[in-house]
């Protein structure tokens, strides 16, 4: 049965399609992942699935102890750790220096 013999078909009210383009593919690839909560461990790391994710200390906090954070696993594999306003590699690298950027 195709739309036009169905009664409950309504035609759209205006011709083209809805959908928009992302134009920021870094949103894209921060929602397209696995997410993960894992509390800072006392040697201000993370533990995940055997792997432990330094975070390094910083101007802005002396340590992370005991706070929680998210490891996200990308859709080609890489992992980053995002803590506060702050987006790390998985080896700790500072991502966005500019912390307005990286909320």
């Amino acid at each position: 049965m195709d739309d036009a013999t169905n009664e409950h078909y309504q035609p759209p009210r205006e011709p083209g399609s809805a959908f928009v383009e992302c134009r920021d593919r870094v949103i894209l690839d921060d929602v397209l992942c696995e997410q993960f909560e894992r509390t800072v461990c006392k040697d201000n790391g993370v533990q995940f699935e055997g792997l432990t994710l330094q975070i390094p200390a910083d101007r802005h906090c002396c340590h992370d102890i005991k706070r929680k954070i998210k490891v996200l696993r990308h859709t080609d594999g890489a992992l980053s750790v995002h803590h506060g306003p702050r987006m790390l590699s998985a080896q700790g690298q500072e991502l966005t220096e500019d912390l307005s950027v990286a909320a």
